[in-house]
């Protein structure tokens, strides 16, 4: 398992402020984690980063135990697994809800969306997370807030080489959520099968092309070894969140001491986590950039489309569903308030500057 040895200094001295609102002889608690992940980073690392820190802040009296996905309910169902307090918390993806609400696409991370770091300034700084836990207790009975970060993901691994919307048309493409119907407004041929299927799908020919993540988290899956091309910038998944939920009576039965640095623990969870996924993001890359496969940038004329039919959705679901729309305008003046951004800060990654 992932061991926290980062930000130290700043755990020890906040559990130690913490430490002195709680009681010296507070009841410990063991509470179990329920999560979708049979195993890699976002269970070995993301998952276990937030429990270490809970018992650290907490001075152990919140002790979790991490369980791979399937273990305490179903892998996708793990919202319900926590609201009937199977399991006190959760690390998990918030748009395996969105059948339930569509509003979760746009807390998750969805096409033409936010950064990572645009996200995590929209979260902290802009409302978001307030919005984020207001939405989940509304709608599903359950406290959440982020606790580890998205990054950028790889358009596709393909066995068809895609660079305009005429490409795109028929294309049979494995994907999921929001993007499975913007996709299929742009022409795609879509399919909704589960992570573990997709290698097999790829080599087979059932499907053409797949979207699963970032370039860490594509790597262990062998799906450039199935599939020819590996197309970019990921505009259909640019950023988002996972979060950690708690069972309502569970929270109710902390301090609230003690709800503030579980919240604490997961705005750390999420720095460490966006430090570790793009620094592992860029060997992952290069693994790809000197192998085999062929990399191919999408034309900017379908990036356009895919951001006008994106927009066209967001304004579709905004106009039934009031809780969409709250989140939706919040992101949007939050977009509006960046547009500056590239007048004054330097591109990451850019060469040439001595």
């Amino acid at each position: 398992m992932y061991k926290l040895n980062r930000l130290a200094g700043g755990v020890a001295l906040a559990a130690a402020l913490a430490g002195a609102s709680l009681s010296a002889n507070a009841e410990e608690m063991n509470w179990k984690m329920a999560t979708p992940w049979g195993g890699g980073p976002w269970l070995e690392r993301d998952a276990q980063t937030f429990a270490d820190y809970v018992d650290q802040l907490t001075a152990g009296d919140i002790a979790i135990e991490v369980f791979p996905g399937g273990t305490l309910g179903g892998a996708l169902r793990v919202t319900n697994t926590v609201k009937a307090g199977v399991a006190e918390v959760s690390h998990n993806y918030v748009n395996y809800d969105y059948g339930t609400d569509p509003t979760a696409a746009l807390l998750a991370g969805h096409s033409s969306g936010l950064t990572p770091e645009e996200f995590m300034m929209w979260m902290y700084e802009g409302g978001g997370v307030e919005l984020y836990e207001e939405f989940r207790r509304d709608v599903f009975d359950v406290v959440a807030f982020p606790c580890s970060i998205l990054g950028t993901e790889i358009f596709l691994h393909s066995n068809k080489k895609v660079e305009t919307l005429e490409d795109f048309q028929g294309l049979r493409l494995r994907t999921s959520g929001a993007w499975a119907e913007i996709a299929s407004q742009l022409g795609a041929s879509t399919v909704v099968m589960a992570g573990s299927e997709i290698y097999n799908a790829l080599d087979r020919g059932v499907i053409d092309a797949a979207e699963w993540g970032s370039p860490e988290m594509n790597k262990p899956t062998g799906f450039q070894d199935v599939a020819q091309y590996v197309i970019l910038p990921g505009v259909h998944q640019s950023g988002g969140f996972l979060e950690c939920q708690v069972n309502q009576d569970a929270w109710d039965a902390l301090s609230a001491e003690q709800q503030e640095l579980l919240r604490l623990a997961g705005k750390l969870s999420v720095f460490d986590s966006w430090l570790a996924s793009s620094y592992a993001d860029l060997e992952a890359y290069q693994e790809l950039v000197d192998g085999p496969n062929e990399i191919v940038q999408l034309d900017q004329s379908f990036i356009d489309a895919i951001y006008e039919e994106t927009r066209k959705w967001e304004d579709e679901n905004a106009e039934s569903n009031e809780w969409f729309a709250r989140v939706l305008e919040s992101q949007r003046e939050f977009k509006a308030s960046m547009t500056n951004w590239q007048q004054y800060r330097l591109p990451i990654g850019a060469m040439g500057r001595d």
